[in-house]
């Protein structure tokens, strides 16, 4: 019987060696400016080199206005298509696809840049995690954000890329329209789902009329937002039988996959799941202080040990006992809802977790970040016939904490010989030399 997991996975156009895509993970890698360079090429090779059949990039946004913060490469020009041709083609050189998430922060900014003082959102309340405040985008606005996702696929296809994903999971701007707790809008962009969901279809039209219909475009969407898992005074936000329509909608207008996550905001109980390393934390949410009208309540609430273990038993209580495949019951009955293949992400990292998942119609591939992050050679040790490796991903969210401060890469000092092999894995992105 052959391998589930090293089955090619045909989308409409679109065929990807494997069911493991590396999921859509993010660094500080690029220059202040959007630009992009080696260090960004580098750390996504990792992953081809590795042998995943594809991967999604991290967050890329359609404009500067819409970073999670500075230094993220984007796709907010036509200057850009040559960094990303580049970085294409290295990861192709490993037979491995590449598709760009085209991406919008909204009010989500953890650390905001120079050239905008305001963040654009569904609403003009703060985001109450961390109390990133925004604005309600005006109309014109909308419609100026739509163009620029548009514009932003154009700029994929012409750079060879292999498709793109519309991030409209965890919280951002998608996130910010699609969620009754989130968007309260009186126009037609808010209100009942239909034209909550307006603002996200409106762009898969727009990128449809822009790239025709045999470019690959897929959206990223939490099957729910459990908006109340960490503030009982927060609405739950939509549910799964409302992310099932939704996803419907999406099919019929023509996207060619569904890639299920969780959550309504990020970082999120259910998303990354796993412990909250506060201890952590603490060295580097200060970055976060003049950001939003919480951080500050936040920053001390971590520093100080009473405090900090009444959020980690909160923090786990939300997640549940669950962390690997966390998110397949909700993926299955999407999987069941519409006809196109369905991704699910959600720590994978055992084989026959995988095969049984492929198996049993919950999903037709996986997206991994953290346990290739531990193990860029995972699909390999598969491969060997290896279930589990034999240094996992132990779940512990020190590579997301350091994330905003730090280079991205495995801080778990336990997984290594030595803190300076930990040392020489997280900087090994920064070589060869800078691209040009």
């Amino acid at each position: 019987m052959s391998d589930p997991i090293f089955e090619p996975l045909a989308f409409r156009h679109l065929t990807v060696k494997n069911r493991i895509f590396r999921s859509n993970v993010s660094g500080r890698f690029d220059n202040y400016d959007g630009s992009g360079n080696q260090a960004r090429i580098n750390w996504e090779t990792k992953f081809a080199r590795g042998g995943v059949g594809a991967i999604i990039s991290s967050f890329v946004p359609v404009t500067i206005r819409g970073r999670i913060v500075p230094n993220y490469a984007t796709i907010d020009r036509d200057e850009r298509v040559p960094f990303w041709r580049a970085l294409g083609q290295a990861v192709h050189e490993h037979d491995c696809r590449f598709i760009l998430q085209l991406s919008h922060a909204g009010r989500q900014r953890d650390v905001p840049g120079i050239e905008f003082a305001q963040a654009w959102s569904s609403t003009d309340r703060d985001e109450p995690l961390h109390g990133f405040p925004c604005v309600a985008m005006t109309r014109d606005q909308i419609a100026e954000t739509i163009a620029a996702f548009a514009a932003g696929a154009r700029r994929a296809r012409e750079a060879g890329l292999d498709g793109v994903e519309l991030h409209a999971a965890n919280g951002y701007l998608f996130t910010q329209f699609l969620s009754s707790a989130i968007n309260d809008r009186t126009d037609d962009y808010g209100g009942p789902l239909p034209q909550r969901a307006r603002f996200l279809l409106d762009v898969v039209a727009a990128i449809r009329a822009e790239v025709g219909t045999d470019f690959h475009l897929q959206v990223k969407i939490s099957a729910e937002d459990h908006n109340d898992a960490l503030d009982d005074d927060e609405k739950p936000g939509n549910t799964l039988d409302d992310t099932v329509q939704v996803c419907r909608w999406l099919d019929e207008a023509g996207v060619d996959a569904i890639h299920v996550s969780s959550g309504s905001y990020f970082p999120h109980p259910r998303n990354p799941a796993g412990d909250f390393p506060v201890d952590e934390l603490v060295k580097t949410y200060d970055q976060l202080l003049s950001s939003g009208s919480q951080a500050l309540r936040n920053y001390l609430l971590f520093r100080f040990e009473p405090t900090q273990r009444l959020f980690e038993r909160r923090w786990a209580e939300a997640r549940g006992d669950r962390i690997e495949g966390l998110n397949l019951p909700a993926a299955k009955v999407i999987s069941a809802a519409v006809g196109v293949p369905v991704l699910c992400t959600g720590g994978f990292q055992t084989a026959e977790v995988i095969r049984e998942a492929i198996r049993q119609q919950f999903c037709d591939a996986v997206t991994i970040a953290r346990p290739l992050i531990a193990n860029n050679d995972l699909v390999q040790q598969f491969a060997a016939g290896m279930g589990r490796p034999a240094r996992p991903c132990t779940y512990c969210n020190r590579c997301l904490v350091n994330a905003v401060e730090n280079p991205l890469g495995c801080y778990d000092e336990t997984r290594y010989d030595s803190r300076e092999a930990m040392l020489d894995q997280i900087m090994s992105v920064f070589s060869p030399a800078p691209f040009v």
